[in-house]
């Protein structure tokens, strides 16, 4: 299983280099304008109308012979402006649009990317195997760890087989129980949150989904080892909290994070989803409005245009956030990096009193 996890990693990563940027002068990939038009979100058809003007520029240089790297330089650098003042003007709603973009990296691309050696472990011993919950132990650099991931799929298949995100209780059973493992072994805990919430079927309410996460709660509250919460697209109500409590909660730049989704406040407020946009205003779900209310306590910066134009790139961007936080807990004793959680979860919302 070790050969096959190692395979394709390589096999992906040779993928990410051959999608890099075709202009060698950008160096930095977190500003480094992508290779050419990818699907685009209602805000970004400007962008989408310059990068498909350079890519028929390519075209037409390799077809005709004819020299048009001046103007193809150009258009690259408005490109990079351009991206660049439309992504730093991003409203709440536009960053949740950017968060469920199809092509942006989820938990199974960021272990093919970064981690090594995984070796997934199913089930809860108690119910069953929950996809939308992925758990396995593996390396970050020189540093074994248990991932704990959410995936909400790719194609049709995929997302019915993960029920889009949604954990079953049993998938927070299987987290809880692979993180107590973790605990046993020494093992530092790396969660990797991204749901629209946990499932609320009548299966999933028979089978206690409430009850399965106020365990995951308290129990993640006094696990004696490392924990590392990141939040790297979507990060709805209870779905995210089952897996959500440790040592250090970050997001990725485009991510969001909140109590409930845009569309279920509109509901609830409005009784109906059209008024989204004004909810995830209200919210304060972007990374910006969380980490200025103490809510958070890191904000992983993304590649020009989000995570889905440079994956290979966002997942540096994680790789480097996980082995300095886990130097940095690693070096606490147990006492103290309980202590620390203790007082950090009794701090919530106060950041936000001071904020308002």
């Amino acid at each position: 299983m070790a050969t096959h996890s190692g395979a394709r990693k390589k096999a992906t990563m040779k993928s990410g280099n051959a999608a890099a940027p075709a202009n060698p002068a950008a160096s930095d990939p977190i500003s480094t304008p992508p290779a050419g038009p990818t699907m685009g979100l209602p805000f970004e058809q400007p962008i989408i109308k310059l990068e498909r003007q350079i890519q028929e520029l390519v075209v037409l240089q390799e077809q005709k012979g004819v020299d048009y790297s001046h103007e193809i330089t150009k258009l690259r650098e408005n490109l990079v402006s351009l991206i660049k003042k439309i992504y730093d003007n991003l409203s709440a709603w536009e960053t949740v649009q950017v968060a469920r973009h199809p092509s942006r990296p989820q938990t199974r691309d960021y272990i093919d990317m970064i981690i090594k050696d995984f070796e997934e472990l199913h089930g809860d011993r108690r119910y069953g195997d929950d996809k939308a919950i992925i758990t396995g132990t593996g390396r970050i650099g020189s540093q074994k760890i248990m991932l704990i991931g959410q995936q909400k799929g790719r194609d049709t298949k995929e997302k019915i087989a993960c029920n889009f995100g949604c954990a079953h209780p049993e998938g927070y059973r299987k987290a809880l129980l692979k993180m107590q493992f973790a605990a046993k072994f020494g093992l530092p805990v790396v969660a990797l949150i991204d749901t629209p919430g946990a499932y609320p079927g009548l299966g999933s309410e028979e089978r206690g989904v409430a009850e399965a996460i106020a365990v995951n709660l308290r129990e993640m509250s006094v696990l004696p080892t490392p924990i590392i919460c990141i939040v790297i697209g979507e990060g709805a109500s209870g779905g995210a909290l089952g897996i959500g409590v440790g040592d250090r909660l970050a997001m990725m730049q485009y991510a969001w994070y909140s109590v409930i989704s845009p569309e279920g406040c509109s509901g609830i407020l409005w009784k109906g989803s059209a008024n989204a946009p004004e909810a995830a205003e209200a919210l304060k779900l972007t990374s910006n409005h969380l980490r200025q209310m103490g809510v958070i306590d890191d904000v992983l910066r993304e590649p020009l245009g989000g995570a889905h134009r440079n994956r290979r790139a966002a997942a540096d961007a994680l790789e480097r956030y996980i082995e300095h936080t886990l130097r940095e807990l690693k070096s606490m004793a147990v006492t103290q990096l309980l202590d620390q959680r203790y007082t950090k979860i009794r701090q919530y919302g106060l950041g936000a009193l001071t904020a308002t």
